[in-house]
């Protein structure tokens, strides 16, 4: 219930920033001169309402259109991403046997498994639907992992296709993103308006201290306002993720039925985790150990603010109180 909450945020608050920003241009926009020459501005709300309601078909259709295109292109643009490849059953009949092992004993379909040649150790589920479905693993791990170990890794990305959650992150990677994409594109915005606005000279001097300066003003307030609620879906897709990652370990060792091998697994793949050639945020999360985790000394307290995963130690902690 709490991560369908979490869920809703994205929606509200993409329609949130939308009526703050028709706020700040209704503000600026409405200000005047008096008779000292002094500007004043105010606030209408009836008139910001009103533009809302009126665009507010459109930004929903928007993002909506968006939603769906990235939500349903979203696995392959994984698979693309971290350059993986599918993994036939002749190939490496090893780790089909252990997977088939596993959605035997939780009544599970099959989902397809593919692999990335690298030496680095990483796993991860992707998908949305029984179509696409996948588990993708590095070869580094399948040379390094036990039988054990293997099957602990693979029952967790299991039982995160079980519990919906790559569903689930990806439809919170592709609200961030569009929040993401509204924050360059106003900031773009803002810096192309600055830029031109040191080329033109017919404007007089009453104007640039007024018109030009109160547009500035609505533009840095735009940034400002996605900036906000770029920074709230983050911490709300944080959650998300955190929260999953925890219950897919249990659900991981209660499938394999060997927590300790699980355990032991991430201890492994904490000393290499990979993958370094992919450079995006979003697919990184999807890992069952994020790449960059890192002590950071004195700002430790803000990178597990701000970190997709909970920390690997406490995990590794809890699975062998199991």
């Amino acid at each position: 219930m709490l991560s369908v909450l979490l869920l809703l945020l994205f929606p509200t608050i993409i329609l949130g920033m939308t009526w703050v920003c028709l706020a700040v241009i209704n503000y600026f926009g409405n200000g005047y001169y008096d008779a000292a020459g002094e500007v004043h501005y105010q606030l209408d709300t009836n008139t910001i309402n009103y533009y809302f309601l009126d665009v507010l078909p459109w930004v929903v259709g928007i993002v909506a259109i968006w939603f769906v295109i990235a939500y349903f292109a979203n696995a392959s643009m994984v698979q693309f991403a971290v350059r993986s490849r599918p993994l036939s059953r002749k190939e490496n009949p090893r780790v089909y046997n252990i997977v088939e092992n596993l959605c035997m004993a939780c009544n599970m379909d099959m989902p397809a498994i593919y692999v990335v040649d690298d030496n680095q150790l990483n796993a991860f589920a992707s998908g949305i639907n029984k179509r696409t479905y996948a588990v993708t693993v590095t070869t580094g791990m399948l040379n390094l992992l036990t039988d054990d170990e293997l099957a602990g890794v693979l029952a967790h990305e299991l039982t995160h296709i079980r519990n919906r959650d790559t569903r689930l992150l990806i439809t919170s990677i592709v609200f961030v993103g569009i929040v993401s994409t509204v924050m360059m594109v106003a900031a773009r915005t803002l810096y192309n308006m600055i830029w031109m606005s040191g080329m033109q000279s017919r404007r007089s001097e009453k104007d640039k201290g007024g018109g030009a300066a109160a547009m500035y003003l609505v533009l840095i307030a735009v940034v400002v306002c996605a900036a906000v609620a770029y920074f709230f879906t983050l911490l709300t897709r944080f959650a998300i993720s955190r929260k999953r990652e925890y219950m897919a370990d249990a659900g991981g060792a209660e499938l394999c039925g060997n927590p300790l091998a699980l355990a032991s697994a991430l201890r492994k793949i904490s000393g290499n985790p990979g993958l370094d050639h992919v450079n995006r945020e979003d697919v990184a999360q999807l890992f069952i150990v994020h790449p960059d985790e890192m002590d950071l000394g004195v700002l430790a307290f803000v990178e597990g603010l701000f970190s997709t995963h909970p920390d690997t130690e406490k995990r590794i902690a809890i699975l062998e109180q199991f």
